[in-house]
């Protein structure tokens, strides 16, 4: 069985590389992803259409505070820069499941 800190740590990895396929990979095919505002996403098309552009302009880029698990959830407090004007802090917690990213709440 795979870490769930490895897993967020690639997912990571490929967020900050800009890599949308590798990225995408680090979910399952029905992750649920619920962003602070109330949106939600499902499954990893959304996922990959959501996050397509701003791969390709290359402005994204998180820079982890701290990070804590327990079991199969992953919770980081990152710094993400070129979202917004000022960088931006804010909480994501992340479900691991057989390897994979299937639950994404972000808590800002």
């Amino acid at each position: 069985m795979t870490d769930p800190r490895e897993v967020v740590e690639q997912q990571l990895a490929a967020y900050n590389s800009h890599d949308l396929d590798a990225f995408v990979a680090t979910y399952t095919e029905d992750v649920t992803v619920h962003r602070a505002n109330g949106d939600r996403l499902q499954g990893r098309q959304a996922l990959r259409d959501r996050y397509a552009g701003q791969f390709a302009e290359g402005r994204c880029r998180a820079e982890i505070v701290g990070r804590l698990s327990e079991g199969d959830r992953v919770v980081d407090h990152e710094i993400a820069h070129g979202l917004a004007d000022e960088p931006v802090r804010l909480l994501v917690a992340y479900r691991v499941r057989d390897g994979l990213i299937d639950r994404v709440d972000f808590l800002n």
